[in-house]
């Protein structure tokens, strides 16, 4: 082993999933963890000493919307930005493009590329039957991951698109998963081994609500969630689930909040002949119906406090495999509508909060052990969705994707500490315990302090999956 390296974390609580923590030094080197256990003599260019502190994986969010409010060569380096004052090291892009064909995906590609702070990947929104055929030629470019909207249809069927590079205003889109549809892109994405992320809502149903919740006038948050019932998850996860056992798919059921679905894909699971991935987001842990703003609004929506417990058990206990966030990166004057219920926009951010969250309502208050958020957080999001061992750990020849979090640092939540293009969140003001306070990608420091390092854009890379 040469003598020398780029980095050396010293003093380092490092805490690597399936093996525990491990009080150990790091050596990096041309990106890479060289060694667990450099000689004392090892030299480095530079030296971080880690004592009190856990050094974690860094985080990969499997889910961050961004390229739709603003074009992708904007949202890159602001929605990055974010991520890495969160200690998100790879972000995952929802990818919606509108056109008959897929291969335009090069333009997102080419305007992506030198725009990051951090790493990134991509998911395709499969919206018509013509992108079928590129499925193949998708896994081709490393895109191999598919999204199915089943929540679009009847009259709840428009959907904002993600925009060309450069282009503005925001476009708008129809779209209509019917049950051919439905097959075709589970049929075809099982042939390529292409894992499909199920967004399952039943829209007839919600449509119907929505009408008469409408019509009576209904308003806050739980007329949201009583208009888009958990009993809709449950019944698209069982549709969904005999095309997964029909075709041998891979199943990644996003942002499950209810404990409808939750029941629902736990059935399924045991049915066996596909394979069953459950992602939650930090807002199915922390925000009930009771939060009395329509900042709230998403779908699916937030639910009950026993929801929020049955999640909480879910985690802690395996059941649930990653966190993501469903990060949204638009802008209050444009969620709020005309300031009613109906005319507010789905979504918010939260791509910087995803960790600090868990840190603080997670660890701190012993609900969930520090490693399982390195679980949930960074390796079971690289095995599921073919980034591991590159990404998702720490040990020799892995990326140094490395986060040193500080378990006593409080800060209060402002939409300024985060550093994305929102300005608001729905953290504003609470005091959260246990924060990054490094962030690294791939050996180059991009965060430190809470401060980016404004030479580290253009670090981020594409990381093709296969």
């Amino acid at each position: 082993m040469k003598n020398s390296c780029d980095i050396l974390v010293t003093n380092a609580s490092a805490v690597i999933p399936k093996v525990g923590i491990v009080e150990t030094d790091i050596a990096i080197d041309n990106g890479k963890i060289l060694s667990l256990k450099p000689p004392a003599s090892m030299q480095a260019s530079r030296q971080i000493d880690a004592k009190g502190k856990y050094v974690i994986p860094g985080a990969i969010d499997p889910h961050v919307h961004y390229g739709v409010y603003t074009p992708i060569d904007e949202a890159a380096r602001t929605e990055s930005r974010s991520a890495a004052v969160g200690g998100v090291t790879t972000m995952m892009r929802m990818l919606r493009l509108y056109d008959d064909s897929y291969r335009s995906i090069e333009k997102q590609l080419a305007a992506s590329k030198g725009a990051h702070y951090i790493d990134y990947a991509i998911h395709a929104s499969i919206l018509k039957q013509s992108q079928l055929k590129d499925i193949p030629y998708l896994k081709e470019k490393g895109v191999n991951s598919l999204k199915i909207y089943m929540n679009l249809g009847a009259d709840l069927n428009r959907i904002y698109m993600d925009l060309d590079p450069g282009e503005r205003p925001v476009r708008e889109g129809k779209v209509d998963i019917d049950d051919s549809l439905l097959s075709g892109i589970v049929e075809a994405s099982a042939k390529v081994h292409s894992t499909i992320l199920v967004h399952a809502e039943n829209p007839s149903v919600c449509s119907e609500h929505i009408k008469r919740g409408r019509e009576k006038g209904m308003a806050g948050l739980q007329a949201w969630s009583d208009c888009r019932p958990a009993s809709s998850e449950a019944e698209s996860v069982r549709k969904i689930s005999a095309l997964g056992r029909k075709f041998g798919a891979s199943l990644y059921f996003v942002h499950i909040g209810s404990n409808a679905a939750l029941d629902a894909i736990i059935a399924e699971r045991q049915k066996g002949n596909a394979s069953y991935y459950i992602e939650t987001c930090p807002q199915y842990l922390t925000h009930t119906v009771e939060f009395d703003s329509i900042k709230g609004k998403v779908v699916p929506p937030i639910r009950l406090k026993s929801d929020v417990q049955s999640v909480w058990s879910a985690l802690k206990n395996g059941i649930i495999d990653t966190v993501g966030t469903d990060h949204v990166a638009n802008r209050l004057d444009m969620k709020m509508g005309e300031g009613d219920l109906w005319s507010a926009l789905a979504g918010f951010p939260g791509i910087a909060t995803m960790l600090p969250v868990l840190l603080d309502q997670g660890v701190n208050k012993d609900r969930i052990s520090i490693e399982r958020v390195a679980e949930v957080t960074s390796y079971n999001t690289a095995r599921i969705f073919g980034m591991y061992p590159q990404k998702g750990t720490i040990q020799e020849g892995s990326d140094a994707d490395l986060v040193i979090v500080d378990m006593d640092l409080e800060q209060r939540v402002t939409p300024e500490l985060l550093q994305s293009h929102s300005d608001y969140t729905i953290y504003d003001g609470w005091k959260l315990k246990g924060w990054p306070v490094l962030t690294m990608v791939r050996g180059r420091v991009v965060m430190e302090g809470g401060q980016v390092a404004a030479d580290a854009l253009g670090h981020g890379r594409f990381v093709a999956r296969r």
